[in-house]
């Protein structure tokens, strides 16, 4: 009988060291987003295409007869599609519910080379927005090319529960073969 426990125990302890994983090797982090490459524009930069985009989002949804808030945390998403061609965007800015900047992401424009993309955050903590914020996203470039996709992710988790979904953007404004400088 006592050779059945050494085996039992051998085989127990065979199967435990055979479980743990070995410490696989971490190739070099690469960043969430590429670095901002920012960009002067000066009264030559001739403007063939560009658009104002609103992109509505949500720091928080009612839940539970509008008696509960979930808060959300949002990331807000530009992306060069065009294959080529570099966009500037010139400006990025929040909004709150009341239609008041609450936040210029901005200091200066940056471009966004070909197939390129780049994103902001809002801390799902930051409620600064209400439930009608928005962004009032601007871009240019010197020569026709593919529209960027702009659009805003909302995500939230509590307890056992999760919810995420997407905001697209909407062209509030074009400016296409307008030949116009930037700058006058």
């Amino acid at each position: 009988m006592k050779l059945y426990r050494y085996i039992y125990l051998a085989i127990a302890v065979i199967f435990l060291v055979s479980c743990q994983s070995t410490p696989k090797s971490q190739p070099n982090a690469i960043p969430a987003t590429p670095l901002q490459k920012t960009v002067t524009l000066d009264k030559n930069f001739k403007i063939a295409s560009g658009q104002t985009l609103y992109v509505p989002v949500y720091s928080h949804i009612y839940h539970h007869n509008r008696q509960e808030i979930f808060e959300l945390a949002v990331t807000l998403s530009i992306r060069n599609t065009d294959l080529t061609n570099p966009i500037i965007i010139t400006s990025v800015r929040y909004y709150n519910s009341e239609g008041k900047l609450v936040k210029q992401y901005l200091e200066r424009p940056i471009q966004l080379d070909a197939l390129a993309s780049t994103d902001f955050f809002i801390n799902r903590n930051d409620t600064s927005g209400g439930l009608g914020a928005n962004f009032i996203v601007e871009w240019v470039a010197q020569t026709e090319l593919s529209e960027p996709i702009v659009e805003a992710v909302m995500i939230g988790t509590d307890f056992q529960q999760g919810i995420s979904f997407i905001s697209p953007s909407r062209v509030i404004k074009s400016q296409n073969n307008d030949k116009r400088s930037l700058l006058k």
